[in-house]
């Protein structure tokens, strides 16, 4: 894992492999099946205020991306069934942004970490059961292309560690 000097990318941006090996999957679903503790470590004994700070000047603040998190990988999980179960669908973005400013972001950090440790359960489960053959399906991104599913678990399991890092970075500077 790269650090970066970018409080954008902590851990650097997502830069996929040439070649993705089982070795690269097995890696990616360890981190999904741990990602939720990491998170909720990140944040434990926070108060409002460290709540409501932002990771960087500009950036969302704590609360935003853990609601983020649970948005996005709802949205991954999602795809990876639709993508398993259809012949390469078409999947839309969304905008992140707007999400982040809807009326459920004043939702308790609480119900985020539930759901993002009972999400990551069942996808760890998913993906841990994939056949070869399955781990090359995937889904059309409307803006992004194709995506096989071996890659899209990389990606995420790159997403998860990114936002753990925008919090521990944010915690760590400030000294709590």
């Amino acid at each position: 894992m790269s650090v970066s000097q970018d409080p954008r990318y902590p851990i650097g941006e997502f830069v996929p492999p040439e070649t993705i090996t089982p070795e690269d999957r097995h890696n990616a679903i360890l981190t999904l099946a741990e990602m939720p503790e990491l998170l909720r470590e990140a944040v434990r004994n926070f108060n409002a205020e460290q709540i409501d700070t932002p990771y960087r000047d500009g950036g969302w603040t704590v609360r935003q991306v853990v609601h983020h998190v649970a948005d996005s990988h709802m949205t991954a999980f999602h795809r990876l069934r639709r993508a398993l179960t259809e012949d390469w669908p078409e999947v839309p973005g969304y905008d992140e942004s707007a999400f982040a400013e809807l009326p459920d972001l004043a939702a308790p950090l609480e119900w985020s970490l539930e759901l993002i440790e009972s999400l990551h359960a069942r996808w760890v489960m998913v993906l841990q059961a994939l056949r070869e053959d399955q781990w090359h399906r995937g889904f059309r991104h409307s803006e992004r292309g194709p995506t096989a599913l071996d890659l899209a678990t990389l990606n995420y399991a790159w997403h998860s560690r990114h936002h753990v890092a925008h919090i521990t970075r944010l915690r760590s500077r400030k000294g709590w």
